[in-house]
């Protein structure tokens, strides 16, 4: 079996780590802005929906309209 080992790494080896632990100018890592990926031109977002997926939403919302519309008209002839 073997001994579990500690992950954190041992300060006085450590490159980097001032004497009271603090970290010295220049040895921190960038802001979270300066680490972007910037991979790739610049697409601005399409404008709107396509017209396929739009046709879809335009036709099931006709054929739920239509249902009702049959459902008002066989309850009222009862």
């Amino acid at each position: 079996m073997t001994t579990p080992s500690n992950p954190d790494p041992d300060p006085r080896a450590t490159p980097g780590l001032d004497a009271g632990g603090g970290v010295p100018p220049g040895e921190t890592p960038p802001a979270e802005s300066g680490t972007g990926t910037g991979t790739g031109p610049y697409r601005p977002p399409r404008r709107g929906w396509g017209r396929g997926p739009l046709l879809i939403v335009w036709v099931l919302a006709a054929v739920c309209a239509l249902f009702f519309l049959a459902y008002a008209i066989v309850l009222a002839t009862r």
